[in-house]
């Protein structure tokens, strides 16, 4: 019964917090969009193809792997990306 009360409850936390990751990965890019802008030098560029990457993994319903390909690309060019809490 403790078992399947666990598995309940890592179900539910899977499920509830996917819809979350999926309303913020839109958020993240608008964000990195505002801060890599009309840049060119090579920082910018490498942090836009992680964009493209996380872009891809969003529209893959990988929200999570999303989130962190944003969160990787915003350290390439040193900013800190407000996340939903």
């Amino acid at each position: 019964m403790r078992l399947a009360s666990i598995a309940i409850a890592t179900a539910l936390v899977a499920v509830c917090g996917a819809p979350a990751l999926a309303n913020e990965c839109p958020l993240l890019q608008r964000q990195m969009d505002r801060q890599v802008g009309n840049r060119l030098d090579n920082a910018s560029y490498q942090a836009k193809e992680k964009m493209k990457e996380a872009q891809a993994l969003h529209q893959q319903g990988k929200h999570a792997e999303s989130v962190a390909m944003y969160d990787e690309a915003a350290k390439i060019i040193g900013v800190t990306l407000e996340h939903k809490k």
